[in-house]
């Protein structure tokens, strides 16, 4: 059977959505075995302003590369959440930074998932992860790929000191779902 889904993950320019899509696209296609296309875009203002990151994964090849209504919604951000909650398929999954959005009127449209990211990220000792943290909660909420596939994927993109951190993050937010 066919296997497509469309996952949007939308914040404010700076949470790392575009790293995240990056990340997700690269585990699926190198450590899944699936096919991935993933696209970007954000304001004219690196930082500050809206940014999202669009991924759709299939098990066969991918014709039209732009999400329609995401089957997957990661919303860090009130912003993002205000602006692409209506881009969400009816009765999809919205994960939601729980501590940044007000989400109540979405869950009865939508399987709404809060997830407290920053916090969590905060607790870690890095704010930047937050990102990771989302992509942990997505990976294990969707089952669409391993953890271990996004550790793998994360450790080919991020050559850095944080990339202990990152895999702290994401094994961190799959157990917060």
């Amino acid at each position: 059977m066919h296997m497509r889904k469309e996952i949007r993950i939308a914040g404010t320019g700076g949470m790392g959505v575009v790293l995240a899509g990056v990340i997700l696209g690269h585990a699926a296609v190198v450590y899944s075995g699936l096919e991935a296309v993933q696209t970007q875009s954000y304001g004219a203002e690196a930082r500050g302003t809206a940014a999202k990151s669009e991924v759709i994964i299939s098990d066969e090849p991918i014709r039209y590369p732009k999400v329609g209504e995401a089957d997957y919604s990661v919303l860090m951000s009130q912003n993002a959440f205000d602006l692409y909650l209506r881009e969400a398929r009816k009765g999809s999954v919205v994960i939601v930074d729980m501590d940044l959005c007000d989400y109540g009127e979405a869950e009865a449209d939508y399987e709404v998932v809060g997830v407290p990211a920053m916090r969590t990220a905060d607790e870690i000792g890095m704010r930047l992860v937050a990102n990771m943290v989302m992509l942990g909660a997505l990976a294990k909420k969707s089952k669409l790929l391993t953890i271990e596939a996004l550790e793998k994927a994360i450790g080919d993109l991020i050559h850095s000191k944080a990339l202990q951190t990152d895999i702290e993050a994401v094994r961190k937010g799959a157990t917060l779902v």
